[in-house]
């Protein structure tokens, strides 16, 4: 039997407890209060770019999309250990440019994870694009043709071996036949702190495949005025993948492999005259 005088210690320690759970609480519901649109920017051409700053971590509104994307009913796009390793980087650089080769099931949730920030899509599909706008219309993307075969990956690799594939340039000026030249003059005039390739299709001989992507992404790192960029392939367990990013976004540069995922991070071959294609 408790004595008279534990109740009144009693009382206030359940008092106490009821005060910080009514205040997790309040914070809980704060932290979730924010809809998922508002860290979506619109899409036009007008839109300002930000400068890359540090910051905190995504807060877990913005992470909500990364665990909805990977419990969808469909055949995930990237697994959530290959998503990590961009995650990181985002954490650090966001908000920051940060431009995709592809549109997919994922682009809501790199478009939130980089809140505050300007995120692109670049997509071979006019259809598809058509399909997801209609579902996400905030998200901002472009329709781009590629002009390559799977069936070219060999002959490319020899031509990006030229002499004329190792001098840094604007894409646009480029005389490399791997060189992406049919962008909206506004992807080459921003300076991208990380770049996707998850794009084109790449898995049959008559698809573009990734050649050009991959190499046009080397190219458009290597150009910036100063810094580095960061840059993502996906499925490099493919041979054109895997081949590709290794000759033009170089081993030296390469940071870490996570499943099928590469990370790269390449610095401005303008501030340092003479340096090589490759480390």
């Amino acid at each position: 039997m408790r004595s008279k005088a534990q109740y009144p210690l009693n009382l206030k320690i359940i008092l106490v407890s009821f005060f910080f759970l009514f205040l997790l609480f309040l914070i809980l519901r704060s932290s979730f209060s924010n809809p998922l649109q508002n860290s979506i920017k619109p899409s036009n051409s007008s839109y300002s770019i930000q400068e890359s700053n540090p910051r905190d971590c995504p807060t877990l509104p913005n992470l909500i999309p990364t665990f909805h994307y990977t419990t969808l009913n469909i055949t995930p796009q990237q697994t959530l250990q290959e998503i990590s390793v961009s995650l990181k980087v985002i954490e650090k650089k966001s908000p920051c440019n940060f431009l995709v080769f592809g549109l997919g099931h994922d682009s809501l949730m790199w478009t939130s994870l980089n809140h505050g920030g300007r995120t692109v899509f670049l997509e071979e599909d006019k259809s598809w694009i058509n399909q997801i706008q209609s579902q996400i219309p905030s998200l901002e993307s472009y329709h781009v043709v590629y002009d390559t075969k799977v069936t070219q990956a060999n002959e490319l690799l020899e031509i990006g071996n030229q002499e004329e594939c190792r001098v840094v340039s604007d894409p646009r000026l480029s005389k490399c036949q791997l060189s992406l030249k049919g962008f909206p003059n506004e992807i080459y005039d921003i300076e991208w702190d990380l770049i996707m390739v998850d794009a084109p299709t790449g898995y049959f001989d008559g698809a573009p495949g990734r050649m050009s992507a991959i190499y046009t992404a080397g190219l458009m790192a290597r150009n910036r005025e100063n810094g580095e960029t960061d840059v993502f392939v996906h499925d490099v367990d493919r041979d054109i993948e895997d081949k590709f990013s290794k000759a033009f976004l170089c081993e030296g540069y390469l940071q870490k492999q996570e499943g099928r995922i590469r990370h790269f991070t390449i610095p401005s071959h303008r501030t340092r005259l003479g340096r090589p294609f490759c480390p």
